[in-house]
């Protein structure tokens, strides 16, 4: 399998996860770790506190923000185009689908965060152009909003969402 059917099939499955459709297949069923639809537990803190990140998680999530970071300003002002927007995409969909491949998190937290990767990428899918009813710069924020969501709910040292 090449990476971009890898990349391809890890998004699926995370989107799968999200609208809780359950896998039924052995490699599906290995990946999807045997969890709960995430849509069934939505954005939720650990009893009061955030829950705890793993190496690949704060990986995938710090390359993630710094892909955004240095493009908040054209953005914001309406600078990036689509060919730029979906360079974007990529980045984020090749972060998202390193997360879920090797995704470590108890079942709860893990649910949690699918949650998240679902903004990310419909955010992505935006950006790409594959949401005909929302703009790139729309797909952009979306995954800035993830970003923030994911600074409320995980714990990941130092971190702070974006503002946009």
């Amino acid at each position: 399998m090449d990476r971009r059917s890898a990349v391809k099939g890890a998004i699926g499955l995370a989107a799968a996860l999200v609208l809780g459709v359950t896998a039924s297949t052995g490699a599906a069923a290995q990946a999807a770790h045997d969890h709960d639809a995430a849509s069934s537990h939505g954005l939720k803190l650990d009893n009061g506190k955030k829950w705890a990140t793993d190496a690949p998680l704060r990986q995938g999530m710090s390359k993630i923000k710094a892909s955004l970071e240095p493009r908040l300003d054209a953005t914001h002002a309406g600078r990036l185009n689509d060919a730029q927007y979906k360079v974007i995409a990529k980045e984020v969909t090749g972060q998202v689908a390193f997360m879920v491949q090797n995704c470590k998190l108890p079942p709860t937290a893990d649910a949690v965060l699918h949650v998240i990767i679902a903004e990310l990428v419909a955010g992505a899918d935006a950006m790409e152009g594959k949401m005909t009813s929302t703009a790139p710069r729309a797909g952009f924020v979306k995954v800035v909003q993830a970003l923030d969501n994911y600074a409320k709910y995980f714990d990941h040292a130092g971190w702070q969402g974006l503002k946009y």
